[in-house]
């Protein structure tokens, strides 16, 4: 049961990293933008979802 409960205390850091990080791309893509510092959309995405993903973890929510 510990595991499980650990799984789910990643949610928001999983989340952001199946999610929020293709959503983030494919926005950038759609858009015409180019990444910034050399990184792919992909690259991006995911340093942003995981970054957002570790606030939310931090505050136990999504909700600013």
């Amino acid at each position: 049961m510990r595991i499980v409960g650990f799984l789910f205390s990643l949610g928001p850091i999983l989340f952001g990293i199946g999610f929020l990080a293709p959503v983030i791309a494919a926005a950038i893509t759609a858009g015409g933008l180019d990444a910034p510092a050399g990184l792919s959309s992909i690259q991006f995405g995911l340093l942003i979802g995981i970054i957002l993903g570790v606030i939310a973890r931090q505050r136990r929510t999504w909700l600013w």
